[in-house]
């Protein structure tokens, strides 16, 4: 517990002399710069605040998953404003002959923090996106989705029920066609085999076994048939 305290003293005093030390040098360049009285010393506070709320803004941004590219960009201006303003400080500007062109920075310093730190101010927290909406129904003006036309799917007639007592009425198995003539050759070869066929088991030969050795189709039975 007293480690943490130390560390956390420690970080507490550190940030106390740099924010007094950048303080005293943005208040001094200010004062160079022709900007006396309590004009010297808002300065150094609006370069601080802006540095502060635009890091603060930076980071609340990136925690929910959203660009912080503006807040960035305010952050590294009002950081390039206080690292300017230590080392002009340093010995390197004399300050009793300021230039010209550093008296319009300063002088143009307030509308500039004034804009970013409304920008800050004004950035959403979330992002939602377009076409959300709150309610659970639709406004009178947001697009209503049609809804499916109805599909007429035909019914099947129902088929008459028989009378009882009375068998239903089966339909006749198609006639055979007529016979197809076979070739000569498939002729010869048919007899052979319904020879062959009557020598074996001592009855005529069916024709129906006779097609099926030949490898015709069912329809040519009768073909058969009336050859043998």
């Amino acid at each position: 517990m007293r480690a943490h305290l130390a560390r956390v003293d420690a970080v507490v005093v550190q940030a106390v002399i740099a924010g007094a030390l950048s303080f005293s040098h943005l208040h001094d360049l200010a004062a160079a710069a022709g900007q006396g009285g309590w004009k010297a010393w808002a300065y150094p506070v609006s370069v601080d605040l802006l540095l502060v709320a635009s890091w603060r803004r930076m980071r609340q941004l990136q925690r929910t998953g959203q660009v912080a590219g503006s807040p960035r960009l305010w952050f590294l201006v009002a950081l390039a404003a206080s690292l300017g303003a230590n080392v002009a400080t340093a010995g390197l500007l004399d300050l009793n002959h300021v230039p010209a062109s550093l008296r319009v920075v300063v002088a143009g310093w307030p509308a500039v923090a004034f804009f970013g730190g409304t920008l800050l101010a004004h950035t959403p927290d979330s992002q939602e996106p377009p076409g959300h909406s709150d309610s659970p129904t639709a406004g009178p003006y947001e697009e209503q989705t049609p809804a499916p036309a109805a599909i007429d799917v035909p019914v099947p007639e129902e088929l008459p029920e028989p009378t009882p007592g009375e068998p239903e009425a089966v339909p006749d198995p198609p006639s055979p066609g007529p016979a197809i003539a076979l070739p000569p050759a498939l002729i010869q070869r048919a007899r052979a085999l319904a020879d062959e066929q009557r020598s074996t088991t001592g009855r005529p030969a069916d024709p129906d076994a006779v097609r099926a050795r030949l490898g015709l189709p069912p329809s040519m039975t009768a073909s058969v048939a009336a050859h043998l």
